[in-house]
């Protein structure tokens, strides 16, 4: 069992492996109507995380933590819940202790704005995204690619890309990617992305419900010139997906297709 932190009630311990290490992942998890968006991929991907790096987390006890923190935040408001799963405090320097002592740390949130409808403004950031491959898609607390890039973004940037060692996209700081290609929507290849987005596949899994045809493969900034290219989105489960219209300077057209297709499901288990 993990030991649970309430962070607006304890403080956490300047021991703790999460802190000290980044040992640990985490998940933010938007509420609408007091009930929380996408759970059972959120869920998931918290427990994934944690067996990956052999962190205990028993599935009950996190259900019954997201219930507690529901009613505990409840407001009219959409608002935002993070959990943080550490591996707790203990070990060696780097080596941890044979048993985890876990903390799952819980904390409420207000939304951020949310970014125009009619599409936002992104830059390709020069900060590589370098993912090994045993951490690929995992959201661990190891996020200083993401400050980095996000620090060196200009003010009129709602979001950087970043690219890997090749020069292929490979997602935004804190979003993932989608690109519409003739007829075919294109997303980076699952195994190289530093996030596997909960959003983006719920996106996904609608898209080949509905008939549509969804490829992983490298995709090249150069795409968005080419006369096939007819739009990028951005998402993840707090914002939902937002349409680009401009990178770097290059303005990308803008439509509607996938908020049409998607509709009202878009948060929906």
């Amino acid at each position: 069992m993990a030991t649970v932190i309430w962070a607006d009630q304890q403080d956490i311990p300047a021991s703790d492996r999460g802190l000290a290490y980044g040992d640990g992942v985490f998940e933010t998890i938007r509420v609408q109507a007091n009930l929380p968006t996408l759970r059972q991929r959120h869920v998931a991907r918290l427990l994934e995380g944690a067996e990956r790096l052999a962190i205990p987390l028993p599935t009950v006890q996190l259900h019954s933590v997201i219930d507690e923190a529901i009613e505990r935040y409840a407001c009219p408001d959409d608002w935002v819940l993070k959990l943080i799963l550490t591996r707790g405090s203990g070990g060696r320097g780097y080596r941890p202790a044979a048993v985890a002592a876990p903390r799952l740390i819980v904390s409420a949130h207000p939304m951020p704005p949310m970014p125009p409808s009619e599409g936002v403004v992104a830059c390709i950031s020069s900060h590589q995204l370098l993912v090994h491959p045993r951490l690929a898609g995992l959201k661990s607390l190891a996020r200083l690619d993401q400050v980095m890039a996000s620090q060196a973004m200009p003010d009129e940037c709602f979001e950087a890309l970043m690219v890997n060692g090749t020069g292929h996209l490979l997602e935004g700081t804190r979003t993932n990617i989608l690109v519409l290609f003739g007829n075919v929507w294109l997303m980076p290849v699952v195994s190289t992305l530093a996030v596997e987005g909960t959003m983006l596949g719920q996106i996904v899994a609608l898209l080949r419900n509905r008939g549509e045809i969804v490829c992983e493969q490298a995709i090249l900034p150069t795409f968005i010139t080419q006369p096939e290219f007819l739009g990028l989105w951005l998402m993840n489960s707090v914002i939902g997906i937002v349409p680009v219209s401009q990178v770097d300077g290059t303005r990308l057209p803008v439509n509607a297709r996938l908020a049409t297709i998607v509709g009202q499901q878009l948060f929906m288990d």
